[in-house]
């Protein structure tokens, strides 16, 4: 009886699911894979639910916008985003999510340590992303590379260090009024 989830915790998996499906859209197209604030959103839900429940938002996130919801880059939505060129990071944020939370629920208050496993959690996205990338379009890995990994690793650095900065505060904020669990 230990595991089961409040409902006060469920809301807020909700929440972090519906954070995802605001950030996740917006996005700022710069060739085959566009800048998305999907990752940002799943670091933030990291630190607001822990690896488990925040894994679990972001698969809720992941079966909206398969049944059809606009809530990939640029309003996208469908099994064919899935299976498209981007796919592979949309199931690579699964991984990153793990890697990432594992590292922030391990290691609290170690910042450095949650910069790693994020870093981590992201090259990990990249090699699942890059690979069904120059699978499903056809190119090489190092086109592929470069298209899909290259010009993100700034801005996703950046993203990082956002989240390092605000996630504990949202945590801080979830523990006191008593969400976090």
């Amino acid at each position: 009886m230990k595991n089961k989830l409040t409902v006060a915790q469920l809301a807020v998996i909700g929440v972090m699911a519906a954070v995802t499906c605001v950030l996740g859209p917006l996005s700022i197209p710069i060739g085959v894979v566009p800048i998305s604030f999907t990752n940002l959103a799943v670091y933030f839900a990291l630190y607001a639910l822990g690896c488990k429940k925040g894994t679990i938002s972001y698969l809720i996130y992941l079966c909206i916008g398969f049944i059809g919801v606009p809530v990939f880059s640029a309003f996208t939505s469908g099994p064919a985003k899935l299976f498209g060129p981007t796919g592979g990071y949309l199931i690579g944020f699964i991984v990153m999510a793990v890697i990432a939370g594992l590292f922030i629920d391990k290691f609290p208050g170690k910042w450095y340590l949650h910069f790693i496993g994020m870093v981590l959690g992201t090259a990990v996205c990249y090699a699942f992303g890059t690979a069904w990338l120059a699978y499903s379009a056809g190119m090489g890995f190092a086109a592929a590379l470069a298209a899909g990994v290259i010009p993100f690793i700034p801005g996703d650095l950046a993203k990082i260090v956002i989240a390092m900065l605000a996630g504990p505060q949202i945590r801080k904020q979830l523990i006191k009024a008593n969400l976090y669990r």
